[in-house]
């Protein structure tokens, strides 16, 4: 069983940088995908970016060049930097955790999430 907790969201400008962690607490063999999703107001869940095999990194379009998706196997969290903020990155984002998290194929752990705000 895995509990995903996430930090670091916050309020912050246009053109401004924040950094997401998740921490990873427990254990599950069978992981092979961790990542981020986002949901603001009014529209579906999204993937943003993904990590696989602790290797593999995939972006949405949208923040690609922009956020950047790490590991620290020291600290067992999952971190998302995100620079070059925009509004429409207003969202609450989610940790996620599964054998994959592509989103045709589902998630199995969900963190609660964390509200990161872009004021323009």
């Amino acid at each position: 069983q895995v509990q995903l907790v996430e930090s670091g969201g916050g309020l912050v400008q246009t053109g401004g940088s924040l950094r997401l962690s998740c921490a990873i607490h427990g254990n599950d063999a069978s992981l092979g995908a961790m990542g981020w999703y986002r949901q603001a107001p009014g529209l579906q869940r999204e993937i943003v970016a993904s990590l696989t095999s602790g290797v593999y990194t995939a972006y949405a379009e949208s923040v690609q060049g922009r956020f950047t998706i790490s590991r620290d196997n020291t600290k067992n969290t999952l971190n998302l930097q995100m620079n070059s903020l925009k509004p429409e990155d207003t969202a609450v984002y989610y940790c996620a955790a599964g054998r994959s998290i592509d989103p045709s194929y589902g998630v199995t752990y969900w963190g609660k999430g964390t509200l990161v705000t872009v004021s323009s």
